[in-house]
């Protein structure tokens, strides 16, 4: 049985790229039977809101700027509201390649897994060195806090079934989203794999997403909001 396919952006003064993400997305894929794109923009001050309506997706607004967890679970939310079988989360810089798209969702059509975690690879090569070290500590500071490992709990590019939206319960607001999901995935027990994914690094998104310095930030949201799912 084909299934619904919602693709989930969020974007915050993205102009410059989320045109080109959004020409690059497939328009068929095996076992997919109609393909829904949702991008969020999280109160950007440029065009970005502009261009997610000139590409004829559905484009949804934050009036001010919430952070990019508050921008996720609008668009997460909003894929559950259309009934969407299968969800996939990706960011606007065009770091992540659509091509990953089909590999990622396969395992749920196949009902393996209900989750699967796109994992960047971390060869200096390949990645910015700043960020192989920035995602290692952040991998680290993850598991010491939800006792779940993940090569890449900071990954953008997830993909989940209808089954596992229902389960978790997200409250972030910022990049703590990716520590969260991985606690929430240990605290349902639900099944999981992560996946290579291409990655695309210009020198437009390396300047986008984490730096080291919101560690310490992440570290402390998520250490409260584990505080908060034992009460």
């Amino acid at each position: 049985m084909s299934m619904k396919l919602a693709i989930v952006i969020p974007a915050y003064n993205e102009e410059e790229t989320l045109g080109i993400v959004l020409n690059s997305l497939p328009k068929k894929l095996k076992g997919i039977r109609e393909i829904k794109t949702i991008v969020v923009d999280d109160g950007s001050k440029d065009r970005t809101h502009e261009i997610a309506r000139w590409n004829q997706v559905m484009a949804l607004k934050h009036i001010v700027n919430l952070g990019v967890g508050a921008a996720t679970i609008t668009g997460l939310e909003a894929a559950r509201k259309i009934n969407s079988d299968i969800v996939i989360t990706l960011d606007a810089d065009g770091q992540h390649s659509p091509s990953n798209i089909e590999k990622l969702i396969e395992p749920i059509i196949k009902k393996e897994v209900d989750i699967v975690i796109g994992s960047r690879d971390y060869k200096i090569k390949n990645m910015p060195v700043v960020k192989v070290f920035g995602n290692l500590m952040m991998n680290t500071l993850t598991y010491m806090v939800f006792r779940k490992w993940s090569a890449d709990s900071q990954s953008g590019m997830k993909a989940f079934s209808k089954s596992a939206l229902e389960k978790i319960k997200l409250h972030s607001t910022g990049y703590e989203i990716c520590s969260e999901i991985i606690g929430e995935i240990k605290r349902n027990n639900i099944q999981y794999k992560e996946i290579k994914i291409d990655t695309i690094y210009t020198d437009y998104s390396k300047l986008r997403g984490q730096n080291i310095l919101n560690g310490i930030n992440i570290l402390t949201k998520s250490l409260f909001i584990k505080i908060a799912s034992i009460k």
